[in-house]
């Protein structure tokens, strides 16, 4: 009988095209990165050698790095960052966590009425202007909590989460009700432990969404000394303009007028990275199942 094709051994020829393929994504990938990181690490000399961006090690310095972490602007505005991502991911994480449970037991209280609610909001939306006149008419702007409660929920990452909490085995809640648990104590201490993959999947959504957030900051804060650290990456590295405020040059914002430009550059957008790149290992293993489970299944 014969199989069909999907079923079939992959062919020598078959695994090499995979491989080179992944090698090539890898490397378009990679190389930018690389790049990035080796410019951050050059000197003014190296990097003119190399006409802007470094591939090859050349004269290798912390010197950029020294002279952010003695700025007070970027160390301020890092602080901000965390802040605001651990803030704000714990609140949506709760908030999500919550709505999804409630969404996912069928007798709750206008089940179908609040899903389809938040449905919709998903394609329909007031504008930028409408939320930026609601959220300055709440006292939300020149406040921190502007960066926050505005995006503090994903109607996305509830469904995917509320697909993965309705696969939640009916005898693990209905052992815990029979021994007294009420919702409170079903969701956390049953329904949450068993889905951790959906737990660090969006989790790291939401981590990744604030840290990586500037706009909010661009329409509700005015003076850059409270900045997050990607609003100073958006004005300083990306549009190559003075820090607002300071009067200070791009070169000399990190307080060294000979040192690159260029370098401290890449070493502030080297700096954002790092905390990603430190965070994604412990969560990749559940990348795969927590989207697919939540996903499909839901």
């Amino acid at each position: 009988m014969t199989r069909p094709i999907w079923q079939e051994p992959p062919t020598v020829a078959g695994r090499a095209g995979k491989g080179a393929v992944l090698t090539v994504v890898l490397l378009v990938l990679a190389v930018p990165l690389y790049s990035v990181v080796l410019t951050s690490l050059s000197d003014q000399a190296a990097i003119n050698r190399a006409g802007g961006m470094v591939l090859l090690p050349d004269n290798l310095t912390l010197q950029s790095y020294r002279q952010i972490f003695a700025n007070a602007l970027i160390m301020h505005s890092l602080v901000i960052s965390v802040v605001i991502t651990l803030v704000g991911t714990l609140l949506s994480m709760l908030t999500t966590v919550m709505c999804a449970y409630g969404l996912s037991r069928r007798g709750s209280f206008a089940h179908r009425t609040l899903l389809m609610t938040l449905i919709v909001t998903m394609f329909f939306g007031g504008g930028i202007i409408p939320t930026f006149i609601v959220v300055s008419a709440l006292g939300g702007y020149d406040n921190y909590w502007s960066l926050i409660l505005p995006s503090a929920v994903s109607v996305f990452n509830i469904i995917v989460m509320r697909g993965f909490f309705m696969n939640t085995a009916p005898d693990l809640i209905d052992s815990a009700r029979l021994d007294g648990a009420n919702e409170w104590r079903v969701l956390w201490s049953v329904v949450v432990p068993v889905s951790k993959p959906v737990v660090a999947v969006i989790t790291l959504f939401y981590a990744v969404g604030y840290w990586n957030s500037f706009f909010n900051a661009l329409l509700y804060l005015p003076d850059n000394g409270t900045w997050p650290l990607q609003m100073i990456v958006y004005t300083y590295t990306l549009l190559g303009s003075p820090t607002p405020g300071t009067g200070i040059t791009s070169g000399q914002l990190a307080g060294h007028q000979a040192l690159a430009p260029l370098s401290i550059q890449m070493a502030v957008v080297t700096l954002t990275l790092i905390p990603i790149l430190l965070v994604y290992p412990f969560v990749q293993r559940h990348f795969v199942k927590g989207m697919l489970i939540g996903a499909i299944k839901g």
